[in-house]
């Protein structure tokens, strides 16, 4: 930027000094050119000659309009206007001498052409950090398109089509068009190869920049409805986490040949945002399914009537915001190998993700060894070898096996605990039984002992297998005090007679309370209830409610 040169002759030239101010001002190496107070050119040095080609000594200053009317209203400020391809800044120093003026021209162009680039910059600055933040604010991949054909249809180009690469026939498009409005549609892969650079732009790599297409090579499915004739379109890559996450399309309605080299910038910059977003949130979509899938095999399952016996459920995790854990339940129907239903229950060492891995693979080796049901004790012999056999860190497990046959109204069932506390029995009149059974844990100790116990459930009575998350839970007034097999044998005492899930439920309640907003293990529990009408010898599958905590 040019400054203004300071003005050691002016008071010279106002008449308190013998230096001649006309001559003075002629000879500054800036632009001066002298008017008198009719507006008439007293003179004119070379650089303002030069700068207003039509200001001529004793003729009226025509041109530039603006320096005109500034000199012929006074103390309005500092001029300013163009002068050819030129901006000028103007600066009036009165001569005192019948009414000259000298006007100091100060050419600020370049100055105007910086503070438009600076201005310009810092709203594609402020446009990036506004995208950036609305990009990031979800990891839905539907929406990542919404929002980055939105913000390229605001700030970008007149209407925006956003495309992302499939393994299907059909790729997703997401179009926002020049009234705003965002339309969803599947195009098929033959068809979006008709538009020339988005193959390559789908690819990736190596990235492609910016094209600029042939409007006329748009095809139908591209343009908005209601949007007119295309002037100009362009292709850009959208560059992921090691793939391409996509393509965005420009569409503008002025005729255009090229990028500016500023605009195409903005526009790879903008890419770069909405590319790393969009793979972003198709990575984590994809890594969500495959935790729903598996956390679909490790949830507790929904447990149902057999053969009239009534079987419930209950689970909570140690952590309230996880959905699996150490403690688990399983009821396999009887089948061609397996005359009897066959229970489980157990807790793995460890909490959270990695015990539920654990229990995941109890629960598959258990279920292939249904066939050998009829011995609990081989059973836990192969489970515990398969455990040791995995090698790593040393997991253990207790558990609890119930095997339940009906007979007549009445259930028969063989219960062997592995390292587990021993199920209880509820018997009608509220009298609640330790069944005699013990074990060893499973996958600590090369060899293991089992006992089975031998219990018949009369109509209405009710077997319940627990974990010691239900009696080890710490809490009470003082939150410090375990629930205890005391509370626990108390609280069974008053189910008696009641339906399965009422027990379970009635259990889950209590523990519940108890524990408050305090810390505690995995809670499991398990109830098997011998019917109370009369046998139909058929199976009953309506679903008995499960509550998850």
């Amino acid at each position: 930027m040019t400054t203004l040169p300071d003005l050691p002759d002016l008071p010279h030239a106002v008449g308190t000094g013998p230096a001649d101010p006309v001559g003075r001002a002629a000879a500054s190496p800036f632009p001066v050119v002298v008017l008198d107070a009719a507006g008439c050119v007293v003179d004119v040095n070379a650089p303002a000659a030069a700068l207003l080609p039509d200001a001529r000594a004793g003729q009226p200053l025509r041109s530039p309009a603006w320096l005109v009317e500034a000199h012929r209203t006074p103390g309005a400020g500092t001029p300013r206007g163009p002068v050819g391809d030129r901006f000028v800044a103007a600066t009036a120093a009165p001569l005192g001498d019948g009414g000259r003026t000298a006007w100091w021209l100060q050419d600020e162009t370049a100055h105007r052409a910086l503070a438009a680039e600076l201005a310009a910059e810092r709203r594609r600055t402020r446009f990036l950090a506004e995208a950036s933040s609305a990009l990031l604010a979800s990891l839905n991949p539907q929406r990542c398109m919404e929002v980055t054909a939105r913000l390229a249809a605001e700030h970008l180009a007149d209407a925006a089509v956003v495309v992302t690469p499939t393994g299907a026939r059909k790729l997703p498009v997401v179009v926002c068009d020049h009234r705003g409005r965002i339309t969803r549609d599947a195009v098929a892969a033959a068809a979006a190869s008709e538009l020339p650079g988005l193959d390559e732009a789908l690819q990736g790599f190596p990235p492609t920049p910016p094209r600029w297409i042939d409007p006329a090579a748009a095809p139908d499915w591209l343009v908005p409805e209601g949007f007119g004739e295309i002037g100009a379109m362009t292709v850009t890559p959208l560059p992921g986490h090691g793939l391409s996450a996509g393509a965005l399309i420009l569409l503008g309605r002025t005729r255009r040949a090229a990028f500016e080299a500023a605009e195409g910038e903005l526009v790879g910059l903008f890419a770069a945002r909405a590319g790393s977003a969009m793979s972003a949130a198709r990575l984590y979509a994809e890594q969500n399914q495959v935790t729903d899938t598996l956390m679909r095999a490790l949830l507790p399952p929904t447990l149902r009537h057999v053969e009239g016996m009534e079987f419930a459920g209950g689970y909570r995790a140690s952590v309230d915001t996880d959905r699996v854990g150490g403690d688990f339940y399983d009821v396999h129907p009887p089948g061609e190998d397996c005359a009897e239903t066959l229970a489980v229950l157990g807790d793995v060492a460890g909490k959270g993700l990695d015990a539920a891995v654990i229990t995941g693979r109890i629960r598959n080796t258990l279920n292939a060894l249904r066939p050998l049901a009829d011995d609990h004790g081989r059973m836990l012999r192969l489970l515990n070898n398969a455990m040791r056999s995995e090698g790593g860190r040393v997991r253990f497990a207790t558990l609890v096996l119930a095997s339940a046959r009906r007979e007549g109204r009445s259930v028969a069932l063989r219960l062997t605990s592995a390292g587990h506390p021993p199920p209880l029995i509820v018997r009608r009149d509220g009298t609640v039984e330790e069944a005699d059974t013990g074990g060893t844990l499973i996958g600590v100790l090369p060899e293991i002992t089992s006992r089975t116990a031998h219990v018949r459930l009369a109509p209405g009575e009710t077997c319940v297998l627990y974990t010691d998350g239900v009696t080890e839970a710490k809490g009470g007034p003082l939150g410090d005090a375990q629930f205890g097999e005391e509370r626990l044998t108390r609280a069974l005492a008053e189910c008696g007679g009641l339906p399965a899930a009422a027990v379970v439920e009635r259990v889950q309640m209590l523990t519940d309370a108890w524990i408050g907003g305090g810390r505690h293990d995995d809670i499991a529990v398990l109830a098997v209830t011998a019917p109370r009408g009369e046998p139909t010898g058929a199976v009953d599958t309506a679903t008995v409610g499960t509550r998850t905590a």
